[in-house]
């Protein structure tokens, strides 16, 4: 019996390939919860009168960019990795515009490297990741450096 949910294997990706997550609405709720168990208690997030005091000019409940990308991240998981991710290598990060209570986001996906360990049954999969609101407006991009499975022999 075939398994549904399963990720991508490194070895069904090709360089260019592109696609894209689904949509996600970043919630009040969501920022309470991420400020509150990763500590980010900073004032730029638990205070929202601080616009008004000319301590900052955001103007409405922003996220830390770290809960956009750790969101987007956990909808890459679930569509592209499941059980077949085996590690995130390296990240490297552009933070272009802030993300509030209410903006809905996804990423838009392109494989740029793909290459077969030395062990031979995984690989190096690349990919830049363009993280968009609900006005297409792009608000981080990310390149992704991670190990992930080969497709098992006999399979496919």
């Amino acid at each position: 019996m075939k398994t549904v949910g399963i990720g991508f294997y490194w070895d069904d990706l090709e360089v260019g390939q592109k696609f894209r997550t689904l949509n996600r609405t970043i919630t009040e709720p969501d920022i309470v919860n991420f400020i509150g168990v990763t500590g980010m208690v900073e004032t730029l997030f638990t205070d929202l009168s601080f616009g008004a005091h000319g301590g900052g000019v955001m103007g409405g409940r922003v996220a830390p960019a770290a809960l956009s990308y750790t969101i987007i991240e956990g909808l890459l998981c679930q569509a592209t990795m499941q059980t077949t991710g085996l590690a995130l290598l390296e990240i490297h990060k552009k933070i272009l515009k802030p993300v509030f209570a209410g903006d809905t986001i996804h990423a838009e996906v392109e494989v740029t490297a793909v290459r077969q360990t030395s062990k031979g049954d995984r690989g190096i999969v690349t990919t830049t990741n363009n993280i968009l609101n609900q006005d297409g407006a792009m608000v981080i991009t990310y390149q992704a450096v991670r190990m992930m499975a080969g497709r098992p022999k006999g399979e496919g």
